[in-house]
């Protein structure tokens, strides 16, 4: 960009070609008043508050559309453009309501804010107004109220363009025009997510925030940044605080990852945070108490309720017990489950308390029901198994993208909006690959790959076929920087478009126009989630999509790389803190250093045996062999496959302590329940789908006696022998940089001062890693395998006709202990749905909103008919947010060999109205 030199009121300014008036003005510190312009939206000049004059030019122009050019002279505020926004202003306020002494956004108005500094009085007018009805439009998180709007057309432009839903639209002209939804429909009906995005957009009071109304203005109010705990993406909010209570969630164009953009669960899912059924005391199940000195447990124990106790009643029964298996039965015999919901501090900490304390590795999350074949089939291509690239980078510097098994405007809506924003305004090719037909689908041009579910393999091959075929393949990368090529090469030349088709029931042509654009449109991004992972061939997914990179040369590059979605807030970090039973933090792998953790650490004894899966620990409590388990934060109730075998596991096991903040599905089975705090009563950091490294902070005060964990952990290990204590969160990741060479400059006072960190940051003066493997892979050189296509487990019959597939809501959030006791998202999705389609409803004369009883082998659930044009026939979609519609009741745990993840995504089920 060349540079611009122009005066501005007598000021010489120095500009970027490219640059409007308005963006030099601001840069240079002058301020122009705008009411329609932002600078997250395309310039319109629709408001004419941002008139300026400028010499030689007819006419005063809008600077928020004026391109800058050399030598121009613009005046800011001369007495005719003064004249021409009071004018403005006094034309707006003659259709405006009077009503700023109860107005929610009084303070925070950008209309009020020029009224004033214009000194424009309320004008007197005789003339026509309008008046609309007030609170218009039944979503419930949206307050309309158009007798506010000001026509600027913001909500118009955020919907369209950062949200790419384009619900809101003008209708009708001059005096009658308005701002509607759709066709003068609801904002439901419109296709509204419920985002509230153009409610943070509103310069005015005619959108607001529904669950905030009342509240208090946003002026007499605290704010507290912290970070998203729902999906991966890793947003960033302010919570607004009066009288100790959160009162709203607001967006900030600070946030480094999604600016004012917020989804609907980060926007309006907070208030669980303040609801009455909070865990707030220790709990202990009656019948344990103390015998010479021994907790001994009598009576039939589900038969007994819980007892409020004392932290030390509860954390001595619960240290005594563990030190108490690790004894006699075992060190083996004890599970600990971190958590994806947790800080990485915690984690770190409960996976010490595991191996420094308990001698054992039984120790794994949530993770390997999610992305575990993600992690190990990176590791193994690359020597790292994480997300390579960074959002803005993967969205806004490819040229094609390629989304398979990933509903992202779902399951990570801002990252949806992005790859939305891509297609629809640099025009770049989509692919989806998705049995359903998902929302990304229906944008324009989208190539849609529906393929039968469990032939992601297949399916890749015979598109890295084409792709050699046709000679599209980067033969220079592959040459410098991989190896395993012949092989790899040997085996998918077996996929012909024929025999791919056949496979996968993808028509051969729309194969051969995939391999096309990912071919010809360099570099590409590959975007999954656990429509990949969740499989028991999910590793060889995920290096069958690591070989499509690498044979694209579309890895260590700007706009290429993998980018595998992490689904819960902490995921990417609990597995980084080491929560899973194969390594230390940072993946260091347990049989190689046992002695340096032990050095670290101050103890002997560490085993260098993995330890047991989450379905693994499950299954050997079922067996008797595992007596004991100690869960932070996780629900193995309701996201663990075959329910019914967790539920026979967890009678079983004879010691179970919980540590939460709700009555959980698997709180019902403890022992002792220890009562956690949510994110908003914490200090720590999340690390996002990205590796970015990001900080929580405490907005409100704990509840009762409830605590943070990072606090209980620590007494929990000093009661079992081992001494631990930390001055705070900033303490622990201090200790973690010294143990975890991808976390070496990993500080807090780095965090506090704005740097955003991707791991590996491997100096306090390193600036982090936001592309991984630039010149070369983690392993050196990248590794291709030969691999073949695997059938799933379990496939239809005739007594099991369906195919059931699995997945999450745009309104909720994995097993919904959350979104559930949220007011507005259950207001938005009350209850379970089964996606059925047309074809399979009529032959079955099932209508929508029947109740349906669906059936596997192992268990069942109900949910209520939801028929869509989603899913082909034979195929069903059920979820896992609701107990008693809970997909996970039907589910089966046939694991892949290697990450030992369920296949969840493949189930024969039978289908029948209840």
């Amino acid at each position: 960009m060349s540079e611009i030199h122009l005066t501005i009121n007598g000021k010489p300014v120095v500009a970027q070609s490219g640059q409007t008036v308005l963006e030099a003005a601001q840069a240079s510190g002058i301020e122009i008043p705008t009411l329609c312009h932002h600078p997250d939206l395309t310039p319109t000049g629709a408001c004419r508050m941002c008139l300026v004059e400028v010499e030689k030019m007819r006419g005063p122009a809008t600077a928020c559309t004026l391109p800058v050019a050399d030598g121009m002279v613009v005046k800011t505020q001369t007495p005719e453009i003064v004249s021409l926004r009071k004018f403005v202003l006094s034309m707006l306020l003659t259709d405006h309501p009077n009503d700023c002494m109860t107005c929610e956004v009084n303070g925070a108005c950008e209309l009020q804010k020029w009224v004033y500094e214009y000194d424009v009085q309320w004008p007197e007018h005789s003339g026509k107004r309008h008046s609309r009805p007030v609170d218009s439009d039944p979503n419930p998180v949206v307050f309309v109220d158009m007798n506010k709007c000001i026509l600027c057309g913001r909500c118009v432009r955020v919907c369209a363009e950062i949200q790419g839903c384009d619900v809101w639209n003008f209708s009708q002209r001059g005096f009658d025009t308005l701002v509607v939804p759709g066709a003068n429909q609801t904002m439901l009906d419109a296709g509204c997510e419920s985002c509230g995005n153009c409610v943070a957009y509103c310069p005015v009071g005619a959108l607001f925030d529904k669950p905030a109304a009342g509240w208090g203005r946003e002026a007499y109010q605290k704010k507290v940044r912290t970070t998203c705990n729902y999906c991966g993406v890793g947003c960033q909010f302010d919570f607004n605080i009066k009288n100790g209570q959160i009162t709203r969630v607001t967006s900030t164009a600070e946030a480094p990852v999604n600016g004012l953009a917020l989804c609907v669960k980060g926007r309006y899912g907070w208030d669980f945070i303040q609801r009455d059924d909070r865990l707030t005391t220790p709990l202990i199940r009656e019948g344990w108490q103390q015998v010479d000195g021994k907790w001994t447990f009598t009576g039939k124990k589900m038969e007994a309720g819980f007892r409020e106790a004392t932290w030390d009643e509860a954390l001595n029964l619960l240290a005594g017990k563990l030190v108490e298996y690790r004894d006699t039965t075992g060190p083996d015999s004890v599970g600990y489950l971190t958590s994806a919901k947790c800080t990485n501090e915690e984690n770190y900490l409960m996976q010490k308390i595991a191996r420094a304390v308990g001698k054992t590795n039984n120790v794994d999350h949530c993770a390997r029901l999610c992305h575990a074949s993600t992690v190990a089939g990176l590791a193994t291509s690359f020597g790292s198994g994480a997300m390579s690239n960074t959002i803005e980078d993967s969205t806004g510097e490819s040229q094609a993208i390629f989304v398979i098994g990933s509903n992202t405007t779902e399951q990570h809506p801002i990252i949806g909006t992005k790859i939305r924003k891509a297609v629809r305004e640099r025009g770049i090719p989509l692919i989806v690959a998705d049995p359903r037909r998902i929302s990304l689908t229906r944008l324009p041009g989208c190539l849609h790959l529906r393929q039968r579910p469990g032939t992601d393999v297949a399916l890749i091959n015979g598109l890295m076929r084409e792709i050699i075929v046709n000679g599209w393949q980067d033969e220079e990368y592959i040459d410098a920087r991989t190896e395993g090529y012949t092989e790899m090469k040997e085996t998918v030349m077996k996929y012909t478009l024929e025999e791919t088709a056949k496979i996968t029931g993808v028509p051969a042509e729309k194969i051969a126009e995939a391999a096309r654009i990912l071919g010809t449109h360099k570099p590409g991004a590959v975007f999954w989630s656990m429509g990949i992972t969740q499989h028991t061939t999910g590793v060889l997914n995920v290096m069958s999509l690591a070989n499509l990179q690498m044979l694209l040369g579309n890895m260590g590059v700007r706009g290429g790389g993998v980018n595998p979605l992490r689904g819960q807030n902490n995921v990417q970090g609990a597995c980084d803190m080491g929560g899973l039973p194969n390594v230390y933090p940072g993946y260091q792998p347990v049989a190689a250093n046992k002695e340096k953790f032990e050095q670290a650490w101050g103890v002997t004894g560490l085993s260098d045996k993995p330890g047991l899966t989450v379905v693994e620990m499950m299954n050997a409590a079922h067996e008797g062999k595992v007596k004991a388990l100690y869960i932070m934060a996780e629900n193995p109730m309701t996201s663990d496959p075959d329910l019914n075998h967790v539920k026979e596991a967890l009678e079983h096991i004879e010691f179970l302590a919980v540590q939460e903040i709700f009555m959980t599905e698997t709180a019902k089975f403890a022992d002792v329940i220890l009562p956690g705090v949510t994110f908003a009563e914490k200090e720590g950091t999340f690390t996002n789908t990205e590796r970015r490294i990001q900080r929580v902070r405490k907005a409100v005060a704990n509840p009762g006696v409830a605590r943070p964990d990072w606090e209980v952990l620590c007494d929990v290990a000093t009661r079992m022998g081992y001494p631990m204590s930390y001055a705070g969160p900033a303490d622990i990741m201090d200790e973690v940089s010294r143990v975890t060479p991808s976390f070496t400059g990993v500080h807090y006072w780095r965090l506090d001062r704005g740097e955003q960190l991707h791991w590996p940051v491997k100096a306090d003066d390193h600036p982090g890693t936001p592309i991984l493997h630039i010149g070369q892979f983690t392993r050196g050189k990248g590794l291709f395998k030969a691999i073949d296509h695997i059938e799933p487990k379990e496939a239809p019959d005739a007594e099991y006709p369906f195919t059931m597939t699995t997945g999450r809501v745009i309104y909720h959030w994995h097993g919904g202990e959350q979104t559930r006791r949220s007011e507005s998202l259950m207001a938005l999705y009350p209850e379970a749905k089964l996606e059925i389609s047309l074809e399979d409803a009529s032959r079955m004369g099932i209508a929508e909103g029947d109740m349906l009883k669906i059936a596997s082998r192992r268990g069942e659930f109900l949910a209520k008919a939801e028929i869509t044009d989603r899913v082909e026939e034979g195929l069903v979609f059920g979820t896992f947010h609701f107990p008693e519609g809970n997909a996970n009741w039907a589910t089966g745990a046939f694991l892949d060999p290697t990450a030992k993840i369920p296949e969840f995504k493949v189930t024969a089920v039978k289908v029948e109205k209840a």
